[in-house]
């Protein structure tokens, strides 16, 4: 763009389609120049015929008059250069790119100006007045808009330099003494239980001579068990150590340790002995998709293509490898996709453990199949009761009304129970007996509710709540077992539940042989499902588990499971003897055998309602 200040002619040239004419005009085109004369008010235009000689280059004008209202031509307004900018009037090439460039540049240097001049005001704000919180400033420039936010003060607070720790044990009364009193003053502690944290009790033991707990230490001096801990709270002595800790030396190298991410305390595992030979069949095997009774099966292989890769690779007899095929269902390695039989020879389907396909819901499963030997069901059930014994312990209320879960979801402890959650797929379930069957499934249960709420959520609403309960689940023996599954399968012997037409396990299920053979009513006090309604959380022996589950039972109408209104002569029960009813027994049944676990003033009031010849009444509480 050029300009002349004489006024005889203004030239304005387009170097996009100057561009244009140069690299895309292989037909010689016609390239319009425009020429403005405002000496004289005409505009002028000018078209060449490009050539390479002469002869091809016309020349042909056309004047054309602006009509007489009109303005006279004029450079746009938006594009004059300043001094400091100055755009030559011999360069043709200016471009939007450039224009873009110089208002970024203004833009930038307002913003660096306006965002200094706030600093130097908050500066001296804060000269003026130190205690003020300057918590949010907003200012505007051309089109922007800026917000500061100045990053708040870390909170102080009173931290201990030195470190108070106890060992413990799950159940142990007390440890849970001890860790109420350190609640109930304030003061932050590190516990070790070594239930959970099994390499710990060897230092336990290093330490204090005995495996005996509850052991306290203030940073590395051992104070003793509860006893010790009583003596120096009634002299007086226990605050002077606190404060010495507060304000001493910062807990050395022989203090004990915090637990800290780990690898899990086991005992020496061993290689289950049919590990190698499923390691070169899951290799050998033709698993692929067939189709069979009208329906297609997915990744399975047929019972004859096993033997023969058994035949090949570990040059066995036939009826070896048979043998080997039925050892290898009897650990769950494999199974048959209709769970007809353990293994046959012939051209029955099978498929690996790791490839059912009901192997993605299950929460325990953690893209391999353990295979290790399985270890026995009843040391499985006692470690995973201690675990989530010391889980509730410390991270749930005395009364076990109220649990933290999102405390639970970032613990040590939490982890490796789901660690532990894998020696739960080849388990033997068949070796145990009916009450320790009733004890590990109510635990179990209990366990998995726990998991569940931290792993999709408290369920809302009916439709969430079936989601809840039949899709959440674990592999157990092979097996997947979702709370429904435990709750209706198992515990109450492969009953409907409530609002279902049809049972649990069908005929011919495996999980049948593992279903308890005699219901007992109490089991619904034994199970929390994450409710305000249901009963309080806990976990059981198997030795005692009838004894604790009559505690749970009168624990619940303690609370809140059973109100009387003499006047009405009306007894207000929870819904869950409604939902099953078929447990219970009639109305007049359910009252008899409520008696027996209420306290005397409860007790009476329903007797004294029994007692004449009145009618009495059944309402059923709203559940929350």
């Amino acid at each position: 763009m050029g300009s002349e200040e004489n006024g005889t002619e203004i030239q304005i040239q387009n170097p996009t389609h100057t561009q244009t004419q140069q690299h895309s005009n292989p037909n010689n085109i016609a390239s319009p120049e425009i020429h403005a004369n405002t000496s004289n008010n005409q505009i002028e235009i000018t078209s060449h015929y490009g050539g390479d000689d002469a002869e091809s280059d016309r020349h042909v004008t056309l004047v054309v008059h602006p009509h007489s209202l009109l303005p006279m031509p004029v450079p746009p307004q938006s594009f004059k250069s300043n001094e400091n900018d100055a755009v030559s009037s011999n360069d043709s090439n200016f471009s939007v790119g450039s224009f873009l460039r110089q208002r970024s540049s203004h833009l930038s240097a307002a913003i660096v100006k306006r965002v200094s001049s706030l600093r130097q005001s908050m500066e001296e704000k804060t000269n003026d007045d130190e205690e003020e919180n300057l918590e949010v400033t907003e200012f505007s420039l051309s089109g922007v808009k800026v917000t500061v936010t100045p990053k708040p003060e870390e909170e102080k607070e009173t931290s201990f330099k030195g470190r108070i720790s106890f060992f413990s044990k799950s159940n142990c009364r007390d440890c849970t003494a001890v860790r109420r009193f350190f609640k109930e003053k304030g003061i932050r502690y590190v516990e070790i239980n070594v239930d959970v944290f099994g390499e710990r009790e060897r230092e336990l033991r290093e330490r204090t001579g005995s495996g005996s707990v509850p052991q306290i230490f203030f940073n590395e001096k051992l104070i003793g068990g509860l006893v010790a801990l009583n003596s120096l709270r009634n002299s007086g002595e226990f605050d002077r150590r606190v404060a010495e800790i507060v304000a001493g030396k910062v807990a050395g190298g022989d203090s004990p340790a915090p637990p800290v991410y780990g690898f899990d305390y086991v005992e020496e595992e061993r290689a289950d002995e049919m590990v190698g030979v499923v390691r070169v069949l899951r290799l050998r095997l033709p698993i692929q998709d067939r189709l069979r009774r009208m329906k297609m099966v997915k990744n399975c292989f047929q019972g004859n293509e096993l033997v023969e890769a058994l035949l090949q690779n570990f040059h066995c007899a036939r009826n070896e490898a048979v043998e080997i095929g039925k050892q290898l269902s009897k650990k769950h390695f494999i199974h048959h996709v209709f769970g007809e039989n353990d293994f046959e020879e012939g051209n029955h389907l099978y498929r690996f453990l790791e490839h059912e396909p009901f192997i993605p819901r299950c929460f325990n499963f953690h893209g391999t199949t353990n295979d290790s030997e399985p270890k026995p069901a009843d040391s499985i059930f006692v470690r995973l009761t201690k675990i989530m014994s010391a889980i509730l312990e410390s991270y749930a209320s005395d009364d076990r009304q109220h649990v933290d879960y999102e405390a639970i979801s970032r613990s040590e402890e939490f982890r490796r129970y789901v660690n532990l959650t894998q020696d739960l797929q080849r388990v033997n379930l068949l070796e145990l007996s009916e009450n320790e069957k009733l004890a590990f499934f109510l635990n179990l249960y209990n366990a998995m509710v726990i998991h569940a709420v931290i792993s999709v959520g408290c369920p809302e609403g009916a439709i969430d709540r079936r989601s809840f309960f039949s899709d959440f689940q674990y592999l157990v023996g092979g097996h997947p077992y979702s709370l429904n599954m435990i709750k209706n399968g198992i515990l109450r012997c492969n009953r409907r539940s409530p609002y279902s037409l049809v049972k649990p396990f069908s005929t011919g299920d495996k999980r049948l042989e593992v279903a308890l053979i005699k219901l007992n009513p109490l089991l619904h006090f034994g199970l929390c499902n994450g409710t305000k309604s249901s009963p309080n959380v806990r976990f059981f022996t198997p030795h005692r588990v009838v004894d604790e589950l009559r505690g749970a039972a009168r624990e619940f109408f303690e609370n809140h499971g059973i109100e009387v209104d003499l006047e009405k002569r009306t007894v207000y029960l929870t819904r869950i003897f409604k939902w099953f009813s078929g447990d219970f027994g009639q109305e007049k049944e359910i009252l008899l055998w409520i008696i027996n676990y209420l306290d005397p003033n409860k007790a009476g009031l329903v007797t004294h309602l029994m007692g004449d010849s009145g009618p009495v009444h059944i309402s059923y509480q709203n559940y929350d």
